[in-house]
Order: C-alpha cells, then structure tokens, then sequence
C-alpha cells in the first residue's frame, strides 16, 4: 500500500508543479510522477532536517516543503529531459 500511495502522492505533486512552473514543460506524465515522487521524498528530508516531519493534524508544513522541492525538480527535470532526449522528439535545436 505503502508504493500505491507513493505514486499517488508524486502524480499529484507533479501536476501541481506542471502547472505552478510558468511556460511548457515537455516532460511525459510518468517522468513527471518520478519527479514529484522525487520531490516528496527530498521534501520530507528537509522537514525532517527542520524538526517538522511529523506534527498533530495535517502537516502543512511538510506539504509545503514537498511542493517546493517537486516544483525544483521537475523545472530542472525537464530542462534536463530536454537537453537530452526532448531534442530528437521535438526536434527543436
């Protein structure tokens, strides 16, 4: 259950990077899942590197920092995505 959850939570995470980043981001929809699977998982490092990784409630503040950390990774994700393999697909130069 524990990797069911993990994709949810990175595909979610994702596409609310895809839309936050301003422009088009190439990247495909499971590479975006990765990224923001990525990003949740970096974003609870440093909850946990800051003291709130687990808090009564609803950890707001962990949210926050997933979401910062997906938003990261999946510009520099894609930037990388099309430096290399976006080139061909899109044929851009």
């Amino acid at each position: 259950m524990g990797w069911l959850w993990a994709i949810i939570v990175g595909f979610v995470l994702g596409l609310i990077a895809k839309a936050v980043i301003p422009g088009k981001q190439h990247s495909p929809l499971w590479l975006t899942t990765i990224f923001g699977m990525l990003g949740a998982i970096a974003g609870n490092a440093i909850a946990g590197a800051f003291g709130v990784a687990s808090t009564r409630g609803i950890d707001w503040t962990r949210h926050l920092f997933q979401l910062i950390a997906a938003i990261i990774i999946v510009a520099l994700g894609d930037m990388v995505y099309m430096a290399t393999l976006g080139k061909r697909k899109y044929g851009t130069s």
